[in-house]
């Protein structure tokens, strides 16, 4: 920091706010009181008479020297590390801050490990909202800061590799929906039989339609692991995009859902997640070639009881990213352990919670 002349401090960059006060006449000339310059201000030309009329004859300034970059410049190489599909910046930078908003509807995704990577650079960050949610066009996604006003360019570059967009993409994205449809098996010899209403098709149903996702076939065949697995063949050969079975996940004699799912065919990652309520989830794939020959998958869920009765469950963990074409890892669950707990508030806010997060 020095002091320098204002007719002299064209291209510095100033080192705190400067404050200006218009009384106003009466006749039309304006009346204010607040910064006319932000900290971080670059002056121009034209900025020197406005300072000279507010009494500033010297400024204090940062002088930014070779391999200097301005916070604002230094803010924008930041946000590109965060531009993926579906994001887009807030606008121009302002103090050293940018933030990125969502471009479109879909799930919002962050490295997590390379995010932290970054973050761990001094004098930069980055900020995100939790990733795996949805969120919709124009929702807050992020911002990115310079801690000081002028930062060395070295310590940008220590962050853009740590980030290594090159080889690795972006920080973030967000996926917009792409499943379309969906088949529902509900198990239960009792639903089968008739003996009780089927209230837990309604349920899934609601939820998938959130995403986009309509329930175009749909069927009851008891809890014989046959009869099972062979619905859910049916319900493959209709085209579906997804395939949900609820109920039957326990350890139980006769619920046979997880084996069932197995022996239709699936890939299964994983029987069990380490979140409450939802533990008994399973997640798998069948590999398919869709109509041009590619390599596809589509998703098969087994849902436990819970997700009929609770609010918030597993289920809507890992929605999202099913909905949105994305290939849920084992890894990915294992990882919603912290946070995994439902602590069953009422009123439910959902997703407005520390579930999931």
């Amino acid at each position: 920091m020095k002091l320098v002349r204002t007719e002299d401090a064209i291209g510095y960059v100033l080192c705190h706010d400067m404050a200006q006060i218009l009384p106003g006449d009466g006749k039309g000339s304006p009346r204010f009181k607040g910064p006319r310059f932000k900290k971080g201000h670059v002056v121009t030309a034209e900025d020197v008479p406005v300072l000279l009329s507010m009494g500033k004859e010297h400024l204090y300034v940062w002088e930014a020297g070779p391999g200097m970059i301005h916070e604002d410049d230094a803010a924008r190489r930041l946000a590109v590390l965060c531009l993926g599909t579906g994001c887009v910046a807030a606008g121009e930078p302002r103090e050293g801050k940018i933030g990125i908003k969502a471009a479109h509807d879909g799930v919002f995704l962050v490295d997590s490990e390379r995010l932290i990577a970054v973050n761990d650079c001094e004098e930069v960050m980055v900020a995100t909202r939790k990733g795996g949610f949805a969120v919709s066009e124009g929702d807050d996604l992020a911002g990115t800061r310079v801690i000081p006003l002028v930062v060395e360019e070295s310590v940008v570059e220590a962050a853009e590799r740590a980030a290594d967009v090159e080889k690795n993409g972006t920080l973030m994205r967000v996926e917009p929906w792409h499943l379309k449809t969906a088949a529902i098996i509900a198990t239960g010899s009792e639903v089968a039989r008739g003996l009780i209403k089927d209230r837990f098709t309604p349920v899934v149903e609601a939820k998938l339609a959130r995403y986009g996702i309509k329930t175009t076939w749909h069927a009851a065949p008891g809890d014989d692991m046959d009869a099972l697995a062979a619905a859910i063949g049916e319900a493959r050969a209709t085209g579906v995009d997804m395939v949900v079975c609820t109920g039957g996940m326990s350890v139980d004699p006769d619920d046979n859902t997880p084996g069932a799912i197995k022996r239709a065919g699936a890939r299964i990652v994983t029987y069990g997640a380490p979140v409450l309520p939802g533990a008994m989830l399973l997640v798998g794939y069948f590999d398919e070639t869709d109509a041009s020959g590619k390599a596809c998958t589509v998703p098969v869920v087994g849902l436990p009881g819970c997700v009929m009765y609770n609010a918030a469950t597993v289920f809507d963990l890992v929605l999202p990213r099913l909905a949105a074409g994305v290939e849920v890892r084992r890894r990915d669950l294992v990882q919603m352990g912290e946070g995994g707990l439902c602590l069953h508030c009422s009123p439910c806010t959902f997703p407005a919670c520390p579930f999931g997060k």
